[in-house]
């Protein structure tokens, strides 16, 4: 793995693992959902380590799914916006010039 590519791997671990470097987006249908059901799904995130090189080519881990009791296959991504959020980054590795978005949604949503 390339130094940039382990830089956003940590910076996306960080945001992932705190839910304090970056905004954290939840969609209707899990917002939807009972508050236990919630925090389990934000636990589910925040513990996530089940990369591999099918769901993590890239090796930045910036996406995964699982599944959860009474919600279903739960997905969740990472991307890289400039820091107006008007764009993408032009270097995810910055955080000088990266905001990155967390989403959380069903797997029906997307």
């Amino acid at each position: 793995m390339s130094p940039r590519t382990e830089q956003i791997a940590r910076l996306n671990d960080q945001l992932r693992a705190t839910f304090l470097t970056g905004k954290v987006v939840m969609t209707e249908g899990i917002a939807a959902l009972p508050a236990h059901t919630r925090v389990e799904i934000a636990t589910c995130v925040r513990d996530f380590r089940d990369f591999t090189p099918d769901n993590d080519p890239h090796s930045e881990r910036d996406f995964g799914a699982f599944e959860v009791e009474g919600a279903g296959r739960i997905f969740w991504k990472i991307d890289y916006y400039d820091p107006g959020y008007e764009g993408h980054s032009e270097d995810a590795s910055d955080p000088a010039v990266t905001r990155r978005v967390l989403t959380i949604m069903l797997a029906r949503e997307y």
